[in-house]
């Protein structure tokens, strides 16, 4: 039979239909046009997952799969957690009507910290209010899923975006400034250990200082009586993991990045984070205040859960991985390291290779 693929609109309780008409949650149901038993649903912060690449091979394999989009579609610098989540579980509802008994969060790349959180808060409302934001009382009342699959996860939000932010930076203004004493790419290979865990502070620090600056802001823009600003977010490709391929060692390609070169790509306008406002940095990006961060979340899930994790991945490393594995709280839970890129573009039948895992685990569950 062929995959066919349905379009699924539906409105949101926390945000009206749009003006121009277009309701705020959408997706592709990726089915074989019979009823099926177990279905996928697969989120992620920002990026369009309605054409998934491994929708089509898990329906061809006699699974549904919903790529499902919130509001924030492309409007990352936006971002609420309470309310992606009241929009995710929509698609779930959507599911549950369909007829589907199994019901998997697929957590892919990024999108891994926000399916644990769905289910996290599902099991009982934890997320803190962001600068006196009120919670929407549907968040009181998400669907429980069945089983959970992290595929080349990362932590969380705010883990990334400290993990691969140049603490060179001098300037928040200025993408060029730098602090030469904290330049990764103009270090000696392999990295000494003692410049790395400055580095490493100095991310963290860098991120606390936007913290302490966002929260004064607020305070300032409020007695002025204004709401939010925007402001940007350079330089975020600058891991020394994507420098130095002995720090965390996997079958990654040296000196690379999801965006090539990272020497090149750390100048560029081209990264993860680089547009917020001060609510959504809070929401999404700070150490301190944002409830975007993996852990927490993955500790409080109690379904069947599978880690999978390329060998070759340039973004997630296999630290990543066991961290996310040893943060599950699930007693039924694995952690399978597969062959490829991030994407699974290579090599050659990776994206097949990793619905037969997804497909045998289920199988092994009766789903």
């Amino acid at each position: 039979m062929r995959v066919q693929r349905t379009f699924v609109s539906s409105a949101s309780p926390v945000t009206p239909v749009n003006g121009a008409g277009f309701a705020p949650c959408q997706g592709l149901w990726h089915h074989l046009g019979v009823p099926v038993k177990t279905a996928f649903i697969a989120t992620h912060y920002n990026v369009d997952f309605t054409e998934h690449y491994l929708a089509p091979l898990l329906a061809a394999r006699g699974y549904g799969f919903l790529g499902w989009n919130t509001k924030y579609r492309g409007a990352e610098a936006f971002f609420r957690l309470d309310h992606a989540l009241c929009e995710i579980a929509v698609g779930v509802r959507w599911l549950r009507e369909q007829g589907v008994e199994n019901i998997v969060l697929l957590g892919n790349s990024g999108g891994g910290s926000l399916m644990a959180a769905y289910e996290s808060q599902a099991q009982g409302v934890t997320l803190r209010s962001v600068a006196g934001e009120r919670l929407p009382e549907a968040l009181g009342a998400l669907p429980g899923a069945d089983f959970y699959i992290s595929l080349n996860a990362h932590g969380g939000r705010p883990e990334v975006l400290t993990a691969w932010s140049d603490p060179s930076v001098i300037d928040e203004r200025d993408p060029f400034a730098r602090d030469p004493a904290l330049d990764l790419f103009t270090q000696a290979l392999p990295l000494a250990p003692a410049f790395v865990a400055r580095y490493r502070a100095a991310q963290e620090a860098r991120n606390h200082r936007i913290t302490a600056w966002a929260r004064s802001r607020l305070e300032t823009l409020a007695a002025a009586g204004h709401r939010d600003e925007a402001f940007l977010f350079h330089r975020a490709w600058a891991d020394p993991r994507m420098w130095d391929s002995t720090l965390d060692p996997s079958d990654r390609a040296p000196q690379q990045c999801y965006a090539g070169d990272p020497s090149r790509a750390n100048f560029t306008p081209f990264n993860v984070g680089l547009t917020c406002t001060l609510r959504s940095w809070l929401a999404m990006w700070s150490l301190e205040a944002s409830d975007c961060q993996g852990a927490p979340h993955l500790a409080r899930l109690r379904i069947p859960a599978l880690v999978l994790q390329s060998t070759a991945d340039t973004g997630v490393f296999p630290s990543d991985a066991q961290a996310i594995y040893g943060a599950l709280g699930s007693e039924d839970k694995a952690l399978v390291m597969i062959p490829g890129d991030h994407y699974l573009t290579e090599p050659a039948g990776a994206r097949d290779g990793a619905a037969d895992h997804i497909d045998r685990w289920l199988k092994e569950r009766g789903a």
